[in-house]
């Protein structure tokens, strides 16, 4: 494995040579070599928790946030989870070689449409060392070469996780550098960035600060995997223990997360039945609230400040969340086309044609009808893992998964055809 001992060009151009041979390497193959990463963590999970202990004492001493700390941490079911997460990836299907579609055209000719590698896929990420076992996992399913680029503050975690990894796939016959690690300074993600010829597509990872620096000095095709502002709904025609229910796991089942409900709109007609004792059990469980000025008079008491144009648009992740009231679902996807992120929403109602305006009016990669925002996620949608959730429109959009991380070629057969 490469680790930041060569040069960041020399790193890329070595895992291009390795992309061409895994793009031809078999499924058996590479199959093996996923059993051989899970079985690995496993049997190195110790030294894996050693590694995050280190990170996770450097980081205290810092001004990290707590959801930082918790994105960094690691514990043995968060190295289960990984391992667990790698033999979801090997069960799913083979995607190398689908036939998207296919045809005879009328001169004779057969044409089809066949999935392929993109190549080598650069992913750039902050915080989650498990990062480092999810992308690698998904780019040699899909027959990619990787080249890992991870936050200073996990550098230990990742070091080992990465080397794990490699080694594992080498020692089961994929080639040398499927798996690079690149570390340094802010300066080698924009050399990183810059690698046209050797990297394919570049995928970020992280908040909007990293997402800006990449936008700046990208010459390679960037995936963004992007924040999430999210937003639930609850309509008129919603039950209101459902929608409280929804609420409540949506922003604390885990808060520091990028499909964690960051603003709630509730209609007016329910409002004063809802509102009181959902605001009520958010408070108690330790959240910050903001609300305008109808979600205030409808609250019951329960401490609410005033919310500024900002709350709208700001993705927390932490244990605050902002309210509003509005008068019809129209108007809440009107806010939501103009504060979300177009990550996930949510609408909660048992009304079918509301449900039907809302999911063709919201602009998002997920929209959902009666269900918290956090099953957004490569391995809860059945892809055994993610490299992030996309908001873009082009390629892929949502959880990226094994095959968001191919492209296609055309294949065309034919008898000796000329053209006239």
């Amino acid at each position: 494995m490469a680790i930041a001992t060569i040069s960041v060009a020399d790193t890329c151009a070595a895992a291009k040579r390795a992309s061409r041979t895994l793009a031809a390497t078999s499924s058996v193959v590479k199959d093996a070599a996923l059993e051989a990463i899970a079985s690995a963590i496993e049997q190195r999970a110790d030294e894996i928790l050693d590694a995050n202990a280190q990170d996770l004492e450097a980081a205290r001493q810092g001004d990290y946030s707590d959801a930082f700390l918790d994105k960094l941490r690691l514990d043995p079911r968060r190295i289960a989870s990984m391992a667990e997460g790698v033999r979801k990836i090997v069960a799913l299907p083979e995607p190398v070689g689908e036939v998207i579609d296919g045809w005879r055209l009328p001169n004779g000719l057969d044409v089809r449409k066949v999935r392929v590698p993109l190549g080598v896929v650069a992913v750039v990420y902050e915080a989650r060392p498990n990062v480092t076992i999810d992308a690698t996992a998904l780019c040699l399913k899909s027959g990619n070469a990787i080249v890992l680029r991870g936050s200073s503050a996990a550098a230990r975690s990742n070091a080992v996780l990465a080397q794990i990894a490699a080694s594992a796939a080498a020692a089961t016959g994929l080639p040398e550098q499927s798996v690079s690690l690149v570390q340094g300074g802010r300066e080698d993600i924009a050399e990183l960035a810059t690698q046209t010829g050797s990297v394919d597509l570049i995928v970020p990872r992280g908040g909007e600060g990293l997402k800006a620096s990449l936008k700046g000095v990208a010459t390679v095709p960037v995936l963004y995997a992007a924040s999430g502002n999210c937003h639930v709904y609850v309509d008129r025609a919603a039950d209101l223990d459902a929608a409280q229910a929804i609420i409540l796991n949506a922003k604390l089942q885990r808060p520091g997360v990028c499909n964690a409900v960051e603003t709630v709109l509730v209609h007016s007609e329910v409002a004063e039945s809802l509102l009181p004792g959902l605001l009520r059990a958010l408070r108690e469980a330790g959240v910050t609230l903001h609300g305008d000025q109808r979600a205030i008079a409808a609250a019951g008491g329960t401490p609410i400040s005033v919310a500024t144009e900002e709350d709208w648009d700001t993705e927390y992740l932490a244990l605050e969340l902002a309210v509003a009231v509005v008068d019809s679902v129209s108007e809440a996807i009107d806010h939501i086309n103009r504060h979300g992120s177009g990550h996930s929403e949510a609408i909660v109602t048992r009304d079918t044609g509301t449900a039907r305006a809302f999911q063709l009016g919201v602009d998002a990669a997920c929209v959902y009808v009666n269900a918290s925002t956090r099953f957004t996620d490569g391995g809860e949608f059945g892809m055994g893992a993610e490299i992030g959730n996309s908001t873009q429109k082009l390629h892929a959009r949502g959880p990226i998964g094994i095959r968001e991380l191919c492209t296609f070629k055309y294949l065309i057969e034919g008898d000796g055809q000329i053209r006239p």
